[in-house]
């Protein structure tokens, strides 16, 4: 019987888009149809996706926050065995603010292959069309629901001179700005809405500005919210 190390299984992390379905590379396609089984955040979110580029009759297998940690060695023995498996979230880059850490670190844990494939990624979009400073930046991942740790996070990120990145419910979002405004009215802040779909939006202005425009017209869909310190010597 074959070893491991002969055989050519291995474990992929593969972006998918954000939201137009058109944002899917041609190598992350390959990989979608070569793959023994697809690992998803949710398969009832992952089969529109599959079925749109024509990927069918593949064994779907849920892996979310909630039971990566129980599955990844399952899924780290099958690599082990031979079968190639897809990682995939209900969006972007598996591992951030997604499952794939745990699956990651088994797969490193018992030296099994693992690949990492170049995607969509919100953060990064929201970072350049923002168009604050890119050179030095942090990602906070989702601002926390209690609004004593939310104040210290973006006072931190205000302090730190670099343009911070967070995620945060739309429900959240005026209340996270009013923290914002509070602390730092003439802070530089941007919400990225809706990233590549239809009602794509930034919105660019002060901290109070920001504050001032979505209490008067409450947000909706995915929201990306960027901070940056005025007259940061960071930047240019």
């Amino acid at each position: 019987m074959d070893s491991p190390s002969e055989l050519a299984g291995r474990i992929v992390l593969v972006p998918t888009p954000i939201g137009n379905l058109g944002d899917i590379t041609l190598r992350a396609l390959e990989i979608l149809r070569a793959a023994d089984r697809i690992a998803c955040e949710d398969t009832r979110h992952s089969a529109p996706l599959l079925a749109h580029h024509g990927i069918s009759g593949k064994p779907l297998i849920s892996l979310h926050e909630h039971n990566e940690a129980r599955r990844a060695p399952a899924l780290v023995a099958a690599a082990r065995a031979g079968e190639t498996i897809a990682v995939i979230t209900d969006a972007g880059m598996p591992g951030i603010s997604d499952p794939g850490y745990r699956l990651v670190q088994a797969c490193l844990e018992t030296g099994t292959p693992c690949e990492v494939l170049p995607g969509p990624s919100s953060v990064i979009m929201a970072l350049i069309g923002s168009g604050f400073p890119c050179h030095a930046f942090r990602f906070g991942g989702f601002l926390s629901v209690k609004s004593g740790k939310r104040r210290s996070a973006l006072a931190a990120a205000l302090e730190s001179g670099e343009t911070a990145i967070f995620f945060e419910s739309p429900h959240r979002l005026v209340a996270t700005l009013e923290i914002l405004a509070d602390l730092d009215p003439a802070a530089h802040t941007c919400v990225a809405r809706e990233l590549t779909k239809k009602f794509e939006t930034y919105h660019r202005g002060t901290a109070a500005e920001v504050h001032g425009h979505f209490q008067a017209h409450p947000p909706k869909g995915e929201i990306v919210l960027l901070v940056h310190r005025a007259n940061s010597l960071n930047e240019e």
